[in-house]
């Protein structure tokens, strides 16, 4: 039980942190929320700071997932049921951290790029292939939105590839729930960027 409120609290402060709204600050402007989507993440950030701030928020946001993953994974050690059920939790509380952080009144980023980092560490082929499904959107729509809907929707589905693919299936039913928990979270994330979208007024990256 400690074990497991470890990891899920390490986890959560991990993904708490904000980094795009300190970088927007750090470089003299505003509060990176009250402009453009509203967001904390990489896409607004660029919009607002830059896009070497971008991609530095994306890189960091992504450290933030792989960090609490393999903090989850350095506590467990062995590969048991339980195990994997703890590292699955953590790849959940980092991004639920990330999109409703303590620090700013629980309103933070989408949780896309700490999701990546996450799921980087436990299902590395999985998102090599949502990624060339989110560059292939983005560069047809230009709608950063949907690609990250899009391709986050189909993690699971990927994750299930990989395991047939290296022919493991060790704890797959936890994994695919942390792919499909996560899936969830980011679609409640960008509930905004949906409706714009269907109203056609979505923002498209330039």
């Amino acid at each position: 039980m400690a074990q497991a409120l470890l990891i899920i609290v390490v986890a959560y402060l991990l993904g708490s942190i904000p980094v795009g709204y300190l970088i927007v600050r750090a470089r003299g402007g505003v509060d990176v929320r009250k402009t453009g989507s509203g967001g904390t993440g990489a896409t607004n950030v660029s919009r607002q700071a830059g896009k070497f701030a971008g991609v530095l928020t994306l890189l960091l946001d992504a450290l933030k997932g792989s960090l609490a993953v393999l903090f989850a994974q350095w506590i467990v050690g062995g590969s048991s049921g339980t195990s994997t059920c703890l590292v699955a939790a953590a790849v959940v509380a980092v991004m639920i951290g990330h999109c409703f952080p303590v620090w700013l009144g629980f309103r933070g980023g989408k949780g896309v790029a700490t999701g990546l980092g996450a799921f980087l560490v436990i299902a590395p082929i999985a998102v090599a292939l949502a990624a060339v499904v989110f560059l292939c959107i983005l560069v047809l729509t230009r709608y950063v939105s949907l690609a990250s809907i899009t391709a986050t929707a189909l993690i699971p589905f990927f994750m299930w590839l990989e395991t047939r693919w290296t022919s493991s299936t060790d704890d797959l039913t936890a994994r695919l729930s942390a792919g499909l928990a996560a899936a969830a979270l980011i679609l409640f994330a960008h509930r905004a960027n949906i409706a714009r979208l269907v109203a056609g007024t979505e923002t498209k990256f330039k």
